[in-house]
């Protein structure tokens, strides 16, 4: 890197990119902040489940600062999920129609710009800047994807697996608790691509969460997933019961 110009984390408080973090400071790297996304369903509910929302904020951050030295600036839309759900098509077939659901067969999955648009303002913003990037050394497909000028890769070049990127979370005591009963990946609860174990674990853990989703089922103009709605889940997974193994559900539709 040119001399003077920025390293930058992009974070989202999961294990591989706090490894990733972690691994290139502790390996004598420098690192001159941390930026993380918000995305809000409504005014007051965050896309996090809120075991991962109170870890990121009551945890995760400050305990950057204080051990390492970073500061987490975050960044969030001006906009959340229930404002462009019922945000109305100006022009086109479907003038006046709600967006509903996302459906990327249609339109593309427009809840994707939730983050998009403020990490790219803040791009603008920031100016050139090379960033740290949390992808394992056994994602074969992504490090080939994302090994490119301008990006680090600590885990990739220290050799570090995604079970490496745990283990050093857990041993700083930056492991997230929302990683719990088999959970590998985290991500919005309400995200119309999480697999069927995930959307079942939302009905039977959060019902408080999946009650904030029912109405928008009842008057979307897309299913939840392609042919299924949120009423068919909710049915299905009642009759199956909760003590059926999660991770058996699979991506089956």
């Amino acid at each position: 890197m040119s001399g003077g110009e920025k390293v930058l984390a992009s974070i989202s408080g999961g294990k591989d990119s706090l490894a990733a973090l972690i691994t290139h400071i502790e390996s004598g790297g420098q690192c001159d902040g941390a930026v993380y996304c918000r995305i809000m369903f409504d005014e007051e509910t965050s896309a996090e489940y809120p075991e991962h929302e109170d870890f990121l904020f009551n945890k995760c951050f400050p305990t950057l600062e204080r051990e390492y030295g970073i500061k987490t600036r975050v960044l969030q839309s001006d906009t959340t999920y229930i404002e462009q759900f019922y945000r109305r098509y100006q022009k086109g077939k479907n003038i006046g129609r709600i967006q509903g659901f996302p459906c990327s067969i249609v339109r593309g999955n427009w809840c994707t710009k939730l983050k998009t648009r403020p990490i790219n303002a803040w791009k603008r913003e920031t100016g050139k800047f090379t960033e740290i990037v949390g992808i394992a050394a056994d994602e074969e497909k992504r490090k080939d994807r994302e090994t490119v000028k301008g990006k680090i890769l600590p885990l990739v070049e220290c050799k570090i697996t995604e079970a490496g990127a745990r283990e050093i979370c857990k041993k700083r005591g930056l492991y997230s608790p929302a990683y719990s009963k088999g959970r590998e990946r985290l991500g919005c609860w309400f995200c119309h691509n999480q697999r069927i174990a995930e959307l079942k674990r939302l009905f039977y853990d959060y019902p408080e969460l999946w009650g904030k989703l029912e109405p928008l089922d009842r008057v979307s103009p897309m299913t939840f997933k392609p042919g299924r709605t949120l009423a068919y889940f909710a049915q299905r997974f009642s009759n199956e019961g909760y003590q059926m193994t999660l991770d058996s559900e699979g991506a089956s539709p």
